[in-house]
């Protein structure tokens, strides 16, 4: 058995099986950010009143946070690798189903699985990316994996107006509903053959105790010539760690509750404006809304590749503030955006790629801040209470003036600021190119 040093296995180079779970993971992030986003384009497939239309709205996060409660746990006890392989056979079972949805109820149906399945996909890409990326490229790979996010929402939408435009009135929802369902099947037959030689993670092996399946999958990830200990040698060499950090029960507590706020902060505010909005003012604009947002956020979210040269800890509070201040200035102008679209959608493009830096680096924090034995569980918890909350956001604001819609929202964000400022002050550092063991305060 080959004698394995483990403090640093797994991030000591970037091989051709990194670069197909990247794709994997970034590709399964999209697919979930498209069925997610899906809710907003399927409530206009079916003739329903404006109470059966937020329902829909909510049925997304309903389900989503159902998927991350179950995932989360479920990684932890059986592995990150079985529970992505779990999580393609929901979606497609949904997407199957999918191609029935003439009705609210088949549609609800579907889109439940696929939701599920979303979940489970969200919270394990984001726990297993933590420890399978390279240190050098842990930040930037995992930023742009969770870019996915902004890609799968964007393509969502550009299949909308597309079967719109090419489509006569009584054939689009048909023509629709079909494209979906058979965009989600082909790119769920893509994830499974870019995870079939996707490695376990290399660290949940080893804090389970299961050494000959860790030396097994060592060998076949490096090539059975690599000695997994000269492997391990190498990365940590790669790289001068500070002390162990000793948390204690009140800073954890005081992590999950950032953690949770900074979530909750981006999913209400990302959400009223990217899928709610549109719903609430300017019904016909969806898909479009959805596309330049979604789209805006993407090409600006490239800016996280210099995600493993900074602090997280900044880069989080100065994309809140930026975030914030924004939504403001939208929100006080509401009265000139409204008579003027081109204003709006300008507007709508700054604060979308200002939001994207915002939620790329929320949505890394929060997995990278926990031991892996309760990565995934943890992780799990603070996405389950952010997004959840974000469900009686949609109720609430439903009634709301457009100008105290977006303030309202505002409201969000700052709630969000002042969390990241107390992480800013207390938080500890867990970007600037740090490995996910001294990040979550383990080495």
């Amino acid at each position: 058995m080959v004698n394995v040093n483990m403090e640093q296995l797994g991030e000591s180079r970037w091989t051709s099986k990194t670069t197909w779970m990247f794709i994997s993971f970034a590709l399964g992030l999209a697919l979930e950010s498209y069925v997610f986003s899906l809710a907003s384009i399927a409530i206009y497939w079916v003739t329903m009143p404006k109470a059966l239309g937020e329902l829909l709205l909510a049925w997304a996060p309903i389900w989503l946070i159902i998927g991350i409660a179950l995932a989360g746990p479920f990684s932890d006890k059986f592995g990150r690798k079985v529970t992505l392989f779990s999580t393609l056979v929901l979606y497609a079972i949904g997407g199957i189903v999918l191609f029935f949805g003439s009705n609210y109820l088949i549609i609800l149906i579907s889109l439940a699985l696929m939701l599920l399945a979303g979940g489970g996909e969200m919270n394990s890409i984001m726990v297993a990316s933590h420890e399978l990326m390279p240190r050098k490229h842990r930040g930037k790979a995992t930023m742009m994996i969770i870019n996915g996010i902004n890609f799968g929402g964007t393509v969502l939408a550009i299949v909308a107006l597309t079967t719109a435009a090419i489509s006569s009135s009584q054939a689009v929802i048909a023509v629709q509903r079909d494209v979906v369902a058979v965009a989600v099947l082909i790119v769920v037959a893509i994830l499974f053959a870019t995870r079939v030689n996707m490695p376990e993670s290399f660290l949940w092996l080893h804090q389970k105790g299961k050494t000959a399946q860790l030396t097994k999958t060592i060998q076949s990830y490096f090539g059975s010539h690599v000695e997994a200990d000269a492997v391990a040698q190498e990365a940590i060499q790669s790289q001068t760690r500070p002390a162990p950090v000793k948390r204690s029960p009140g800073y954890t507590v005081f992590t999950m509750i950032i953690m949770i706020v900074i979530a909750a902060a981006n999913t209400i505010g990302f959400g009223l404006m990217a899928y709610a909005l549109a719903f609430a003012f300017f019904p016909h604009l969806q898909p479009a809304i959805l596309a330049v947002f979604e789209g805006a956020g993407f090409v600006i979210g490239f800016v996280g590749l210099i995600a493993d040269r900074v602090s997280r800890k900044k880069f989080l509070f100065w994309s809140f503030v930026g975030t914030f201040v924004m939504t403001v200035i939208v929100g006080l102008t509401t009265n000139v955006w409204r008579h003027d679209m081109a204003i709006f959608w300008v507007l709508l493009v700054i604060l979308a790629g200002i939001n994207s830096l915002c939620y790329l680096t929320e949505d890394t924090i929060k997995a990278e801040v926990w031991p892996t034995l309760h990565r995934g569980t943890l992780t799990a918890l603070a996405r389950f209470v952010s997004i959840g909350l974000y469900i009686p956001a949609i109720y609430l604001t439903a009634t709301m003036s457009p100008s105290h819609y977006i303030l309202f929202n505002a409201a969000v964000w700052l709630a969000g600021t002042l969390a990241a400022a107390a992480w800013l002050v207390w938080g500890h550092e867990t970007g600037a190119g740090l490995s996910i063991q001294v990040a979550s305060g383990e080495a």
